[in-house]
């Protein structure tokens, strides 16, 4: 165990560094908004109702262990990128135990103030302004799963934070992530017509160099010991101001992905069902673009 936290200080070292301070700053002037529904957040609220449900599902499928009422109880999830708890929370109702790390402490204190208000809450979720290389250093397979939403289209180093959440997580632990697709129609519906139109995020809120497609995020989870089990499109709708599934991952998807035990090399993604994706339709597997 001391060679493997030596390594991974050697790894995750100063010159290689997650946060982004140009993000950070960003994100400063809303850390305060986090739960108006109403605000600049709204979007992130209402992929609350396919985003919990995905990883639910998905966890539930791997294990036929869970308690009703508390499907998720017993599971450790680390939740990088916090914000103010959006989804943190919502986890933790489930019965995961949550930590939740964000850069910025402002997020870390709208986070910890909101669940103040739910005593259950309260015990079951654990708040630190840090980086994710910080809890690499100090964490080696310690959660069971890491949730990471609409967070890597804003890291410096990708590679560095893969190779963190590979680090932290326990052997066969699931990595879910969802964020922006690498495309054109991306830039003018995520950028143009969501910032610079109708005003749904701030402007400036995304960089579209720092989007990056579902086949490119695979290759790069493979490479970095992961195996990609399941991407969805998603979409949002600003006029019902909801999210759905959809077969194209050409403007926004979710990722899960596992991490492969040392004798497992690369493979193709678990077949599913027709009946299974009727069920569960959050575990569609495609990677259509346009």
């Amino acid at each position: 165990m001391r060679n493997a936290m030596s390594a991974a200080r050697q790894l995750f070292s100063a010159s290689h560094t997650t946060v982004d301070p140009k993000e950070v700053k960003k994100f400063q002037l809303l850390a305060h908004k986090w739960w108006d529904e109403q605000g600049e957040y709204s979007p992130l609220h209402s992929m609350n109702d396919i985003r919990v449900p995905f990883i639910r599902d998905t966890l539930l499928n791997l294990s036929s262990d869970h308690q009703l009422g508390s499907p998720l109880s017993g599971i450790k999830i680390l939740d990088v990128g916090c914000g103010g708890g959006l989804l943190s929370e919502p986890l933790g109702r489930l019965g995961a135990s949550v930590t939740g790390i964000d850069p910025l402490e402002d997020n870390i204190r709208t986070a910890e103030q909101h669940k103040s208000f739910d005593p259950d809450l309260d015990k079951r979720i654990q708040y630190k302004s840090c980086s994710l290389e910080e809890i690499a250093e100090e964490s080696t397979e310690t959660f069971d799963v890491i949730v990471a939403s609409e967070v890597v289209e804003h890291v410096a180093d990708l590679e560095t934070f893969i190779s963190c959440c590979y680090q932290v997580l326990k052997p066969e632990g699931s990595l879910f992530i969802t964020t922006l697709s690498k495309t054109q129609l991306s830039y003018v519906l995520g950028i143009v017509v969501a910032e610079k139109i109708m005003g749904i995020v701030p402007d400036g809120t995304h960089d579209w160099e720092k989007f990056i497609t579902p086949e490119e995020l695979e290759r790069l989870l493979e490479s970095n010991g992961f195996l990609v089990k399941a991407v969805n499109g998603m979409l949002y709708n600003p006029f019902s101001g909801s999210w759905s599934w959809i077969e194209s991952t050409s403007i926004n998807y979710a990722l899960h992905a596992m991490k492969s035990k040392a004798q497992e090399q690369s493979s193709s993604r678990e077949p599913i069902s027709e009946a299974e994706e009727e069920q569960h339709p959050a575990r569609a597997n495609t990677s259509t673009t346009v």
